[in-house]
């Protein structure tokens, strides 16, 4: 059985949406009506979520971390001021652009693309060094059932819509083997029909994702 890993799973769907962010960003049309609005609106969401995200870790691994492995967590603490600049940074950029002239929307357009890179960049070392430093130093010195404690009391504080929205960030960005392993999981923990549930968790996949999805659970194409 798979050591529990608290950090790789979510990590892995927020990459993927930070890259497909910054792709998009790249190369919208500016001048599309309301597209620099949604652009924006994009741009503060992620921020939002990536801070969602740190809280949810402070609470549920990182005192653990604290207790067990001060040095990691000092070292997770110190990659903060850089994120937390950097995440600023793309606030402000993000909050201008709806207002900006629309001369001046293209080099707008850009500088925003800019501030993504810089959280990009600041936000994938964080996620290295959680998963290289501190999931190795929880693995050292925490055994399984209270890494699996910490998970349960995290499910345990998400609402069902809460779960619902994890699920489709994180499910399209990992293999197919990991990907059935957590649907089978809610399925069989859902009441009301497996179908129904299915397909809702699935909403967010690939046609073909969902063909693979199905197989591999022994049911029909979702």
């Amino acid at each position: 059985m798979p050591r529990i890993d608290l950090y790789r799973n979510v990590h892995m769907g927020q990459r993927a949406r930070l890259f497909t962010l910054a792709v998009e960003l790249g190369a919208a049309d500016i001048s599309r009506n309301g597209a620099a609005a949604e652009q924006a609106d994009r741009c503060l969401a992620m921020t939002r979520e990536l801070r969602e995200h740190a809280d949810h870790e402070d609470t549920y691994i990182h005192q653990l971390l604290r207790e067990r492995s001060p040095q990691a967590a000092d070292a997770l603490e110190a990659e903060h001021v850089r994120l937390d600049a950097a995440f600023a940074a793309l606030d402000d950029r993000a909050r201008d652009l709806p207002g900006t002239p629309a001369d001046a929307l293209p080099e707008a357009q850009h500088a925003l693309y800019l501030a993504l890179g810089e959280v990009i960049s600041a936000y994938l070392a964080h996620l290295h060094l959680e998963e290289t430093v501190a999931m190795p130093a929880l693995w050292q010195y925490a055994d399984e059932k209270e890494l699996s404690a910490l998970l349960a009391a995290f499910r345990a504080s998400r609402t069902p819509e809460e779960t619902l929205t994890d699920l489709h960030r994180m499910l399209p960005a990992l293999p197919p083997t990991p990907r059935a392993a957590i649907v089978r999981d809610v399925l069989d923990n859902t009441p009301g029909p497996a179908e129904r549930t299915l397909a809702s968790v699935s909403a967010t996949l690939s046609p073909e994702q969902r063909n693979r999805l199905g197989h591999d659970l022994g049911m029909a194409e979702v």
